[in-house]
């Protein structure tokens, strides 16, 4: 019988992702919102996974990313859903507190609700950053699969895997910050 999880829309990415940090001797942390932790587990998942895991973070609410990230309260005021400075931000800092070569930070809105009053608030919508020692690649992007909670958190998780391997074979695409 088959493994449930990670789920299955995860594991070729995963598998890929995990040979090339420990085919490197690379490691990784993650700071995740609303995937809730699919990130780390899928990652803890694998055999050996404490050769290139170093940690992770689930910053669900933005108290805990005063408490866990170097937010500060005006961070908290002046928030206005995820986006590509909020998870450049978050991987710099996850990334040295835990001194791994790649932090994976994922932000979105899951749904089924969201205020909607910007793109970045509707659901489907998630923001994702790599930060390394060359600086933070970031994308924004949608899942196409609207308010479907589950359905966008496993997608967020798969699409920060995919962005993680692009960074780690230098063939990343979108913004340095």
């Amino acid at each position: 019988m088959a493994s449930a999880f990670p789920p299955s829309s995860i594991r070729p990415i995963l598998n890929e992702v995990t040979s090339l940090l420990t085919s490197r001797k690379e490691t990784i942390s993650i700071a995740e919102t609303a995937a809730g932790g699919i990130i780390s587990a899928s990652l803890l998942s694998v055999p050996g996974a404490s050769k290139f895991y170093r940690g992770g973070l689930t910053l669900y609410t933005l108290e805990s990313r005063i408490q866990f990230a170097g937010w500060t309260e005006e961070n908290k005021k002046s928030y206005n859903g995820p986006n590509a400075e909020v998870v450049s931000g978050l991987a710099k800092n996850v990334r040295e507190k835990l001194g791994s070569t790649y932090c994976l930070c994922e932000s979105g809105t899951a749904g089924p609700g969201g205020s909607g009053a910007t793109p970045n608030r509707k659901p489907d919508f998630v923001a994702l950053a790599v930060a390394s020692e060359d600086g933070v690649v970031t994308e924004e992007t949608t899942t196409g699969v609207n308010g479907d909670r589950e359905k966008n958190m496993v997608e967020f998780a798969r699409l920060g895997l995919e962005l993680l391997k692009r960074v780690i074979s230098e063939n990343a695409k979108g913004p340095k910050i």
